[in-house]
């Protein structure tokens, strides 16, 4: 009996984590699920890590102080970088307001030798506020909420994001086709 074949893995089995950051109802995880679509067309593995998802199940018990952002947007990354460093390629469309956020994400995915790419989905707040898909910016004007990202409460810009989209000028598809160029350009896919 001849001994069993070992299944070709695909190309690139390189993990690498997609933070999309910007604002509320900037567009993020819309380019994530039509990335994800194609990802998983070509083969890959991939998970999307939706930051209102996770805030669910994983810090429910977090509120939206500063250091409560910080604590759950370091728990979602952690997991992306658990899921980078074994060859998934995670989506992660979640606000992450604070730069000092975002760089200690970046850092703990570079001490493990996981990619990384920030791409900073650069909505404007007044085409955010006229999307409302959650009506968030409706609420906080009617003031039945405060603390809201952009508008009552800081969202630091990235200052040097691998990619920066501006979705009030191109369609979804052509936003989730340049992060698969920038993959591409990384040889991540």
């Amino acid at each position: 009996m001849p001994p069993p074949t070992v299944p070709t893995p695909c190309h690139c089995t390189c993990g690498a984590t997609v933070w999309l950051t910007g604002l509320p109802s900037a567009g993020k995880s819309t380019i994530a699920g039509l990335l994800a679509d194609r990802l998983r067309a070509a083969g890959r593995r991939v998970e999307v890590l939706d930051g209102d998802e996770i805030r669910r199940f994983l810090s429910a018990e977090l509120g939206f102080s500063r250091a409560d952002r910080d604590t759950n947007v370091r728990r979602i990354g952690l997991v992306a970088e658990v899921l980078a460093a074994n060859g998934v390629i995670a989506l992660v469309p979640v606000i992450a307001p604070y730069a000092d956020s975002r760089a200690a994400v970046r850092a703990r995915h570079a001490a493990r030798d996981a990619a990384y790419l920030e791409v900073h989905v650069a909505t404007p707040v007044e085409v955010c506020g006229a999307r409302d898909v959650k009506g968030l910016y409706a609420r906080q004007a009617s003031g039945e909420l405060t603390g809201l990202t952009g508008v009552d409460d800081p969202y630091e810009i990235p200052e040097r994001p691998e990619l920066r989209l501006d979705t009030h000028r191109r369609s979804e598809r052509e936003s989730a086709d340049a992060v698969w160029a920038l993959l591409a350009d990384r040889g991540l896919v």
